[in-house]
């Protein structure tokens, strides 16, 4: 199976071949961030990581997306919006609500949590599980919802 580096690098030779602009400064972008990362860490990044690395990638573009809307720039906007789009497509197929709310639960009632004190375990959990498949403040917000309409 293909690692999103592979995956980011392929695209990055099509949006090349094809001259598109946006997916190719995009996939660059990102590839540069992955490359950054790797030295840091002194080594190749794991799947997870890289992953990771990409949904970084994405709230960046989304916060841009809302800083482009207050100062009502509809040029950046489009651009926010399109370099988001691209990076989504190298994500692993999202959970929906429910199965995040589902694997919320049997996490909750394998740690044992019963109030939202117990948040960082339970978090731990699903996150290992969730491996890329949704944001992280999507997660939190959900166990939080879990374990306060638990209490």
């Amino acid at each position: 199976m293909e690692s999103t580096k592979e995956k980011l690098e392929k695209a990055l030779k099509e949006a090349m071949r094809a001259n598109d602009p946006v997916r190719k400064t995009t996939v660059r972008m990102v590839l540069s961030s992955l490359k950054l990362a790797e030295v840091e860490k002194g080594g190749a990044l794991d799947e997870n990581a890289q992953v990771q690395l990409v949904q970084k990638e994405i709230k960046v573009r989304q916060e841009a997306i809302e800083d482009a809307r207050r100062s009502s720039r509809s040029d950046l906007l489009e651009k926010a919006e399109a370099e988001k789009a691209v990076l989504e497509s190298f994500l692993p197929q999202q959970l929906s609500e429910d199965e995040l709310k589902t694997l919320a639960a049997s996490a909750i009632a394998e740690t044992g949590a019963k109030v939202p004190a117990d948040m960082g375990r339970v978090m731990k959990f699903v996150m290992t599980q969730v491996q890329g498949r949704a944001p992280g403040d999507q997660v939190s917000r959900v166990v939080r919802d879990l374990l306060q309409n638990q209490g």
